[in-house]
């Protein structure tokens, strides 16, 4: 019977969408939701105090210290995950060790990259070598979040909007409980950035291993100052 639907296959199925989707969800059991990342102490020194200035924030963060650090650094690792290029991720790996300038900054990587190759583990989707080598690596966030994206086989670009995404998302949900600031307010940041992760992500690609860097002093000195914060919703 003509119906004029077309029939969709599982082989038609977008899984690399869904895969980069999944990835990005806030559910992705990593605790993410655990950390602002600077974002709290910037309240409590009131630099952040409304949307406006949340906005800013966030924003600037995006830019200056995801596009130009982590988000170069998954650019690279995401397609050493692919070939499995030992030596590259190791290099890589210690660059991320490296670049964490305070204790709560370091205890983050770890915890996240550690509960997210739990997470592939459990899931059986990354091969017993992968999860071997990235666990040899003493795991960080950056590190497991390419192993996972690099299985997605998506174009690079979409991988990597993804992460940003999802980084975004958590920022956000920091915001809203600790500003506070009301869901309208967070849907219009989180849109504002959702128009400037193509921008940091394209930036994030065009960098190389002297380009990339690791450099937002104001954000170190938030999450050191946050370390001894008297009162606190979050662990960064």
């Amino acid at each position: 019977m003509g119906t004029g639907m077309t029939m969709v296959t599982k082989a038609d199925m977008p899984t690399e969408l869904l895969q980069l989707i999944w990835l990005a969800s806030p559910a992705l059991p990593v605790g993410g939701f655990s950390y602002s990342e600077g974002l709290e102490a910037a309240i409590d020194h009131g630099w952040v105090h409304d949307e406006a200035s949340c906005a800013e924030w966030i924003s600037d963060q995006l830019h200056l210290s995801q596009a130009r650090g982590d988000m170069a650094l998954m650019a690279q690792a995401i397609p050493a995950w692919q070939h499995m290029q030992r030596e590259r991720l190791m290099a890589l790996s210690a660059w991320v060790h490296a670049s964490r300038e305070t204790q709560e900054m370091r205890l983050q990587t770890e915890q996240m990259g550690r509960s997210l190759l739990d997470w592939l583990r459990n899931q059986g989707k990354a091969s017993a070598p992968a999860l071997d080598l990235c666990n040899q690596l003493q795991p960080t966030y950056p590190l497991s979040m390419s192993l996972a994206l690099s299985l997605a086989h998506a174009p690079l670009h979409k991988a990597l909007q993804a992460y940003a995404f999802g980084w975004a998302e958590n920022m956000v949900q920091a915001a809203l409980k600790s500003v506070p600031l009301g869901q309208s307010s967070g849907q219009r940041i989180l849109g504002r950035l959702a128009q400037e992760i193509p921008d940091a992500v394209a930036h994030a690609m065009s960098l190389n291993d002297e380009d990339r860097q690791a450099f937002c002093p104001m954000l170190a000195v938030m999450s050191a100052r946050h370390e001894t914060q008297y009162s606190r919703l979050f662990r960064s």
